[in-house]
């Protein structure tokens, strides 16, 4: 008999999840976008960007999806690992053999994006803490929110506070973050560099993000989050959603209200390291929270809204959709391709954003019309299960 665990079959599906994953997406994009076609990690985008229109969609984007939208997915990460464990262990079979050969792939998967495509890679990180997460996934549902709560707030609080005392004895010229030369070398390589300078400033571009006196804070800020999602997924928040309703509405408001006044902190007082800080650490989750229940609460309540429904085809190849972002971007912007790196502003990007997003509702639906998985995701499965999924719908 065949003991290995199958793939997980559509109607195992969860709607609400591909939703989410799918909002999640678009919400990543919009952020990326900012660093696809101009130097991000160097500058002040209020400066940077002077008119209008550009001022007024940073804005935006700063205060609705910077920062909520990797926890959104961050915490589905753990979810679906807490749902593919439950179902191994089911047919009785070992989950951790299939875990690590997961996050093996997603590790490669992840330096081949960061080094050969994109620095602004987040799956490096996803498979690093997936393995740290395997030391915590026999936790009870309540023990494993819990902990992750704590150990969100707890280091990123201190870190806060770290951050406004540093800012008290610290002259404000000595603690800018932007760095103009930085952002002119990477103009001049991106527009101009070979396809070597270019992969050259890549691998600097992500060192300057992760190296290890990062290391602290991007755990603190992703591994907590796998932590609390595999806890809503061992309380079946999602799956139960019609009996906890009220409890997630409640939920779900409150942490929409403190969301979006941490976020907006920097605009109403005078914004400071610490300060942007809050906006984001704290800020940015509540948000996450407060969308995921939403999707959850509304697809619950009856029939899933029409506005909604694309998302899915969007969340079922979440991970092809995420690198397809990168490689069509990197394309349109860096040297190799069309060249258009720092000639896009933050109003031009963001309806480009809308553009290609829309293209990949279409080209998702026609995929999942006609096969399971995605072309990324059928990979990932087969070397998961070590077992070929069927993958072309019949008929």
């Amino acid at each position: 008999m065949d003991r290995q665990v199958s793939p997980v079959l559509e109607k195992d599906r969860i709607m609400s999840l591909d939703i989410m994953r799918g909002f999640a997406i678009l919400g990543i994009f919009l952020v990326n976008m900012l660093s696809f076609h101009s130097p991000f990690l160097y500058i002040d985008p209020f400066e940077w960007w002077d008119s209008p229109a550009d001022k007024a969609t940073y804005a935006f984007i700063d205060i609705f999806a910077q920062a909520s939208f990797y926890p959104l997915f961050s915490m589905l990460f753990g979810y679906g690992l807490v749902i593919l464990r439950e179902r191994a262990l089911a047919k009785g079979l070992g989950f951790e053999g299939m875990a690590i050969r997961r996050f093996s792939l997603l590790l490669l998967i992840g330096i081949i994006h960061a080094f050969l495509i994109w620095h602004g890679d987040i799956l490096i990180n996803y498979a690093i803490f997936g393995l740290i997460f395997l030391l915590f996934v026999k936790m009870s549902g309540r023990n494993m929110l819990l902990t992750g709560i704590l150990l969100y707030i707890i280091p990123n609080l201190l870190f806060a506070l770290l951050l406004f005392a540093t800012v008290l004895f610290v002259p404000a010229d000595e603690l800018s973050i932007y760095d103009p030369s930085s952002a002119l070398a990477s103009l001049q390589v991106y527009q101009n560099g070979s396809f070597s300078e270019v992969t050259a400033q890549r691998v600097e571009d992500w060192s300057g993000v992760n190296n290890l006196a990062s290391l602290p804070i991007m755990l603190a800020s992703i591994f907590p989050l796998f932590l609390i999602g595999g806890g809503a997924a061992k309380l079946r928040w999602l799956e139960e959603s019609e009996k906890n309703r009220e409890f997630l509405k409640k939920i779900m408001l409150s942490s929409l209200a403190a969301g979006l006044l941490l976020k907006l902190l920097p605009y109403l007082l005078e914004s400071s390291l610490g300060l942007d800080y809050v906006q984001d650490i704290f800020g940015g989750p509540l948000l996450a929270i407060a969308y995921g229940l939403g999707i959850a609460v509304v697809i619950k309540s009856g029939k899933i809204p029409k506005i909604l429904l694309p998302l899915s085809y969007v969340g079922k190849l979440s991970l092809s959709n995420y690198l397809f972002q990168s490689i069509i971007s990197t394309v349109i912007f860096y040297s190799y391709g069309l060249g258009f790196y720092g000639k896009v502003s933050a109003f031009w990007g963001t309806l480009l954003v809308i553009f290609i997003f829309a293209f990949q509702i279409l080209a998702s639906r026609f995929w999942v019309a006609r096969y399971y998985y995605g072309p990324v995701e059928w990979l990932w499965r087969s070397f998961t299960y070590l077992k070929i999924p069927n993958w072309k719908r019949k008929g």
